[in-house]
Parts: structure tokens; C-alpha cells; sequence
């Protein structure tokens, strides 16, 4: 048995090699495995197809070959690599919230400490990314409790589960890959079955219903698209979490948004996050509450 893998390699750069794995959050290779992280970077990426492979390929050589990028496609001797990279993550504390895979799950403590236990599998989110990272910053410093929540581009699960840990009384994640909503539908049973979460496959532009917190973890060019979408999902007066897109796209997002206010942001790796408010529907004729979202400064 052979697992299909490919062999990136590109300049010692840590700009590329944040925006490559950026990247790879879209194509979902089950493990990444850095075999020469001191650079020239040699990453290697395994697959659960053939298919997922070349198409993987194609999609980072079209994007990053101008910069250096080279791929290699590689039949390797199937030795649960994806299992023995990923047994190396421990987890991580922002703030009140400890992300932790199953084997490195804190005992539990007389502290204000709220656990959410992840299993890394097909790239999603697991909290050790900058991204994540920043919007749990950014959640805990919004009142959850008794809140309605939508996250959009659920992935793991990781931040739905978060939002009912710090009291969200309704939480909906949805995303439009099966296997990130598999993924998300253990994890929510690694965290008990009492939470108040739930998981539909639903593309954001034929969702119709509202939340008070919408939390989107997506991409700048991402975000740009859908922030009709996300504003209209917010309700008036409502917070968005926003994160996945880096300095030079900031300007871009804060005119997409331009009918929120933000509240506070967060800048981590190169990253951005901001937290909105929607501003609630002013009067006919009458002046619009508070002001425009400005981009955070880099």
C-alpha cells in the first residue's frame, strides 16, 4: 500500500510559507510533514486521492510557481504518516480557552478554564494556527452567553464548540465539505453531547437565517465575496468575527464591511482579525449609528 504525497519545495521564506499553508486549508491534505523546516523548505503533503493530489498540485504551482514553488508528485510506503505527524501537537491555551488534541488533554482544573478537544484530521483547524487563534482571542472578549451563533466555514468544529463553552445557547456551524462537517461531528462528541451545537452542510448563499455572533474564518478574498452574505446573516446591532486575511488585504475587507463598526482587532503571524458590530437599521432618512470599519493598522 502507497499513500499519494507531494514534495513542495520553495524558498526560505517565512511570508511564502505562511501564505502556502494558508492555502492549504482549501485543499485539505490529511498531514503536512516538514522534512527540512530550516529551508530551502521541503514540505511534504499526503492526500486521500490521487485525484485530491494532482488537483493539490496544479493549484499551488499556478499560484506559487512564480515565487519559487516546485511539486513532485511521490507514491510513499503507507506508514500512517498523517497519524505520526499529527501525534506531535500539543495543546495550546488563548486566553480562558485550552485547545488539546485527545493525548494532550489538560486534567481538569479548579480554574476558569474552558476545554475544547480537537483531532486533527484533513488540515482543519486545530487551533495551533495563527487564525484560529485569533479569533478565539477575539470571541472571548465578546458577551456569549445566551447568544445565537453562526460559524461559517466550520471546518473542525473548533470555534463553534469554543462559542458554546464560553455560554452560546443556540450554536450552528455549517460548511459545504462532508468531510469537514465529519470532522466537526466527532469532535463535537469529544466535547459531550449536551453542548448546544450543531452541523449542517449549507452554502452560505442559500442560508437565510440569523444569528446574534457570526464567526467566519475564511480567506481575504473570501470574506470579500460574501460579506453581503455574512452582514445579512447578522442580526441588526449584531457582532461578526472576522479573520483569514493578512495586512495587504485589509483595506479590501474594510470596504466590503462597510456597513459595521469595528469594535476590536487582533494581528498575529502576519494575520488580521477584526470583531464587527452590524449596525442596527437606522431610521428612514435618519443618520447611520457609529462608523465605518476601518482597516486594522498592519
Amino acid at each position: 500500500m502507497t499513500a499519494p504525497a507531494l514534495d513542495l519545495r520553495f524558498p526560505a521564506d517565512h511570508g511564502l510559507a505562511d501564505l502556502i499553508s494558508a492555502e492549504l486549508q482549501d485543499l485539505s491534505p490529511t498531514a503536512v510533514h516538514e522534512i527540512d523546516p530550516d529551508g530551502p523548505f521541503l514540505w511534504r503533503l499526503f492526500f486521500a486521492s490521487v485525484q485530491a493530489r494532482d488537483e493539490g498540485s496544479r493549484a499551488l504551482v499556478r499560484r506559487f510557481g512564480a515565487d519559487g514553488l516546485t511539486a513532485e508528485a511521490a507514491d510513499v510506503p503507507d506508514e500512517d504518516w498523517a497519524a505520526r505527524s499529527q501525534a506531535d501537537l500539543r495543546h495550546v491555551r488563548i486566553g480562558r480557552i485550552v485547545v488539546a488534541p485527545p493525548w494532550d488533554a489538560p486534567s481538569p482544573r479548579a480554574t476558569a478554564e474552558l476545554l475544547v478537544v480537537i483531532r486533527p484530521s484533513m488540515g482543519f483547524g486545530t487551533g495551533h494556527h495563527a487564525t484560529t487563534r485569533l479569533c478565539l482571542r477575539l470571541l472571548q472578549r465578546i458577551e456569549c452567553a445566551g447568544r445565537r451563533v453562526l460559524d461559517v466555514g466550520t471546518g473542525s468544529g473548533v470555534l463553534a464548540i469554543a462559542a458554546a463553552r464560553l455560554g452560546a445557547s443556540d450554536v450552528l456551524g455549517i460548511d459545504i465539505d462532508a468531510d469537514a462537517l465529519a470532522s466537526a461531528s466527532e469532535n463535537l462528541a469529544l466535547n459531550g453531547a449536551t453542548l448546544p451545537v450543531r452541523f449542517e452542510r449549507t452554502d452560505l448563499r442559500d442560508f437565510r437565517r440569523s444569528a446574534d455572533i457570526v464567526l467566519a474564518n475564511l480567506t481575504g478574498a473570501a470574506l470579500v465575496t460574501c460579506a453581503t452574505q455574512l452582514l445579512s446573516c447578522t442580526s441588526p446591532g449584531g457582532r461578526l468575527v472576522l479573520s483569514g486575511f493578512q495586512p495587504h488585504e485589509a483595506d479590501a475587507v474594510a470596504g466590503a464591511f462597510g456597513d459595521a463598526s469595528c469594535e476590536a482587532k487582533e494581528s498575529d503571524e502576519d494575520w488580521v482579525a477584526a470583531a464587527l458590530v452590524r449596525h442596527a437599521r437606522p431610521p428612514e432618512g435618519g443618520p447611520r449609528q457609529g462608523g465605518p470599519y476601518k482597516a486594522p493598522q498592519a
